[in-house]
This record gives C-alpha cells, sequence and structure tokens, in this order.
C-alpha cells in the first residue's frame, strides 16, 4: 500500500472512529472469494468490524445469529440473488443498511433494489477508496435514520407523558370545582331547617334520571351543577321568610319566587357554570305553563330544568320540611304520576317511573339522608312550591 493510500485509510479510520465509537459489523456477501477478501481487508482498515459469505442463503443464517449494522452484497449471485438477500435480510433486519454490488449492464436492477430498501449500489469495477465512502455515507444515513426515529419515539413519549398530566391537572381542577359545589349547597342547605343534604340528594336523582334518558356528560355535568346550586338564589332571601316554619304571605312569597333569577344572575357570571344558570332559573317553572318565573310551559323550559323538577319534587316529598312532612317513596312516585302533564314533564316522569325506587333510597343514603319508609310516613302533604 502506497503513503497516499495509507494517509486515506487512516483519514477514513478516524471518520469511522468519530461517527461510530464502537466499531460498525459489516457483512460481505459474494460468490467470489477474492473479492469477498479484498473487500473484508478494505474495510476492515477503514476501522470497520467485517465478515464474509460466500451465498446468500448463509448470510441469512449469519443475520440470523448475529446483529449487522451494514450488508455489502453481489446482486448476481448462484442460489439466492442479491434482491432476494435485500428482501429477506430487511425482513429480518428492518434498520440493516444494504449496499449492493452490480456490474454496468445490472443497472436497471440496481435502481430496483433501492426502491426495495437498498442505501446504494456500488458498479464492478470498482475502486477500494469509492466503496469505503460509500459504506460510510450509508452508515451514517442509518445513524440519522434510527437517531430520528428515537427521536420520533422520545417526542410521542413526552406528548402521552405531558397530555396524562394534563388530563390529571383537568381531573384534579374538576374534582376541585365539585368539591367547592358541594361545599358551597351543603353551606346554602344549611340556611333552611331540615334541609342538610337536600341539594345533593337532588344531584344524584336528576343524574340518575339524565342516565336512564342517554344524555350526554356535558348535559349531565351541566344538570349536576345546576342541583348543586338551584336554590343559591335564595342568599337574597332574608332568614326570617327561610326559617318560617308556616305558610308564607302573598308578599313574602314575592319575595321567595325571586331566587331563580338572582341565582341565575350569580352563575351567569362565571363561565363553566352558564349552561347550569339557565336551568337553574327555570327550575320553578311548571310544564303547563303556571310557574315561574316566566311562566314557561312544556319545551319553552330548558330540558335540564324539567328533569330538576321530577328530581326535586320526590326529594321534597321524601323528607321534613317546614311546609310538608315526609311521606315514602312509593307515595311521592304515585303523587309524581298524578302531576304528570301538569306540574311535571310526562316524558320524563314515564322515564323516572321505569327506575326502581330502591335505586333511589340508595342514593339517598349515599347523600347521607335519613332512610325514609311507612314509619316515618305522616301524610303525603302538598308539592313544593
Amino acid at each position: 500500500m502506497s503513503a497516499s493510500d495509507l494517509k486515506r485509510t487512516e483519514g477514513h479510520h478516524e471518520e469511522v472512529q468519530r461517527i461510530f465509537p464502537q466499531a460498525a459489523r459489516i457483512l460481505v456477501v459474494d460468490d467470489e472469494v477474492l473479492i469477498c477478501d479484498l473487500l473484508v481487508r478494505r474495510l476492515s482498515a477503514a476501522g470497520y468490524a467485517c465478515r464474509s459469505c460466500p451465498s446468500g442463503a448463509e448470510a441469512m443464517e449469519e443475520l440470523r445469529g448475529s446483529e449487522y449494522d451494514l450488508l455489502l452484497a453481489d446482486i448476481l449471485m448462484p442460489g439466492m440473488e442479491g434482491t432476494t438477500l435485500l428482501r429477506e435480510a430487511l425482513r429480518l433486519s428492518p434498520d440493516l443498511a444494504v449496499i449492493l454490488v452490480t456490474g454496468v449492464a445490472d443497472i436497471g436492477a440496481a435502481v430496483d433494489a433501492i426502491k426495495l430498501g437498498a442505501y446504494d449500489y456500488i458498479t464492478k469495477p470498482f475502486r477500494l477508496d469509492q466503496v469505503v465512502v460509500s459504506v460510510n455515507r450509508a452508515l451514517e444515513r442509518r445513524r440519522l435514520r434510527m437517531e430520528n426515529r428515537r427521536y420520533q419515539e422520545s417526542l410521542a413519549e413526552q406528548v402521552a407523558r405531558r397530555s396524562a398530566q394534563l388530563r390529571e391537572a383537568i381531573e384534579t381542577l374538576r374534582l376541585t370545582y365539585d368539591s367547592t359545589l358541594q361545599a358551597l349547597s351543603t353551606a346554602l342547605d344549611s340556611r333552611e331547617a331540615d334541609s342538610a343534604g337536600h341539594s345533593l340528594r337532588i344531584m344524584k336523582y336528576a343524574r340518575r334520571i339524565a342516565q336512564e334518558m342517554g344524555l350526554g356528560e356535558r348535559e349531565v355535568r351541566a344538570l349536576e351543577q345546576a342541583a348543586l346550586l338551584h336554590d343559591i338564589g335564595k342568599i337574597g332571601v332574608p332568614d326570617e321568610l327561610l326559617l318560617k316554619p308556616g305558610k308564607l304571605t302573598p308578599a313574602e312569597w314575592e319575595v321567595m319566587r325571586r331566587h331563580p333569577e338572582i341565582g341565575s344572575r350569580i352563575l351567569s357570571g362565571i363561565k363553566f357554570l352558564r349552561e347550569a344558570a339557565e336551568i337553574v332559573l327555570r327550575h320553578q317553572e311548571r310544564f303547563d305553563g303556571s310557574g315561574y318565573p316566566g311562566g314557561l310551559r312544556g319545551r319553552e323550559i330548558v330540558l335540564g330544568a324539567r328533569i330538576l323538577a321530577v328530581a326535586d319534587t320526590l326529594e321534597c316529598m321524601t323528607s321534613d320540611r317546614p311546609f310538608q312532612a315526609a311521606t315514602t317513596f312509593e307515595a311521592a312516585r304515585d303523587e309524581i304520576a298524578r302531576v304528570a302533564g301538569s306540574q311535571l314533564d310526562p316524558e320524563i316522569v314515564r322515564i323516572f317511573l321505569r327506575i326502581p325506587l330502591g335505586e333511589f333510597r340508595h342514593l339517598r343514603e349515599e347523600a347521607g339522608g335519613a332512610p325514609v319508609g311507612p314509619a316515618r310516613r305522616r301524610g303525603t302533604g302538598n308539592l313544593k312550591q
């Protein structure tokens, strides 16, 4: 080897060591032993770890038993041709870089091999230094491709991790909202006599009816919020009216009847409660138009308010209140069926009636309400005004 050849070899070796700290493994495949020997010796001098095989079948056995970074194979070989070897090798090791060696007359086959996944091809007769350059270039492309894939996988993992963190943060925020709303509803209930857990029970009843109706998550969510805060407007009602044991006078009822509008104004200023605000505004409307504040009838009343009316009626009738004694779930169900079409939406009542009363009893106990049964029955009283 001449001095200039030696210098070029050392230069290639330094470049290879810079790009591949551990020697890249190359498998040379050619049925001509002399060509195999020349290629192995030259590539080994350039810093690569090389082995050779005289046929495609032996090359596949070698690839199955050991990991290689690059395959350098002749296209025309007896038995398994280079293009067949290319397909089988890439099926076995998709990250393998492949360079095919071909005669000038087989350029078309070499181009086809590129389409099949080969990195490059070398034409015979070739110069060994050109082979080293081609190998170095193919391995660099392979390295960049693998780094890019690892980066994409890492990016996907980061996105998945950040998405999970965001979902967790949103869920934490949602739970915080829920806790805040429940605390607020508890505080509101505590202003009225015998009202502990009232809003929470209505929320559970309304949610069960909504689920039976097949409502979407967003609609159920707004309904839950409205149920917990439906009486928030009573902040504007004096305590002497809320705590009065007897019936209210007409003037006192005028004050009491303002609470849906007051509540709606309070909630409308909070973006995530705007849908709930509309339900709160209409929760005292009646299906026949005799309710307040707007005297709306039928489907003019927002769906959530019509559901809330059924749940509110069930809760009021089965709980001791200043204006009535608690009755049984059976009696409440019969009364709800009776006022379907007048006070309550008959379609929602129909859906309510197909839910077993045992479920509502269980929901009441979940919300901390005392069991309701015949022993507590003291007359059906009147529905909530």
